[in-house]
């Protein structure tokens, strides 16, 4: 109650003085020519920019010490790996090709050349009268008679458990069983 009654008291006050409200907050007027240019002068940076650009933008910057623990994706230390799945694949063959496998293609990505000839022999010698062709990816018709992995190749390889697969063409395909998609792709080792 006591702010209302000394904000109307500095009201009439300003009102009695001659002076509005809205007076006591305008700019102050222009300054003359001479001493605008004499401001404009004290505002400008050493290039003339008129305070557009900072100085220190134009500083010498010291070169930072070759200290990082990683370049380009892979660590710089001695005895590191090289290409690892932290290197992205425009400096990597080997990940920008695992970049274009599926999903579901991972699972046998990392296999030892070992499990994949494990996997190879143990079902390439199932009867098979399948010829085609097929890739990763590949949804294979329901016409397609696929057989679960046996366990004694499921034991060897257990990444295969719970798989189908097909002979065909000379090669083994695991298949995805729900969507008969394929997900591994094995060929004799050479």
């Amino acid at each position: 109650m006591r702010f209302d009654h000394l904000h109307a008291s500095a009201v009439f006050a300003l009102l009695l003085a001659g002076v509005s409200p809205a007076a006591a907050q305008q700019p102050p007027p222009p300054a003359e020519p001479q001493q605008q240019i004499q401001q404009e002068k004290a505002q400008q940076t050493p290039s003339g920019q008129m305070g557009k650009e900072e100085p220190s933008s134009h500083a010498p910057v010291a070169k930072p010490q070759d200290s990082a623990a990683l370049v380009h994706g892979a660590l710089a230390v001695p005895g590191a790996p090289t290409d690892t799945d932290t290197v992205p694949a425009k400096y990597s063959e080997r990940n920008a090709a695992s970049d274009k496998l599926m999903t579901v293609a991972y699972t046998f990505k990392s296999l030892t050349p070992e499990q994949r000839g494990a996997i190879y022999e143990g079902l390439q010698r199932q009867p098979s009268n399948q010829q085609f062709k097929a890739s990763i990816g590949t949804e294979l018709p329901l016409a397609i008679e696929l057989q679960a992995v046996p366990d004694e190749v499921a034991a060897r390889v257990p990444q295969a458990k719970g798989y189908q697969y097909v002979v065909a063409g000379g090669e083994v395909l695991l298949v995805s069983p729900p969507t008969r998609i394929v997900v591994g792709q094995f060929s004799r080792a050479r």
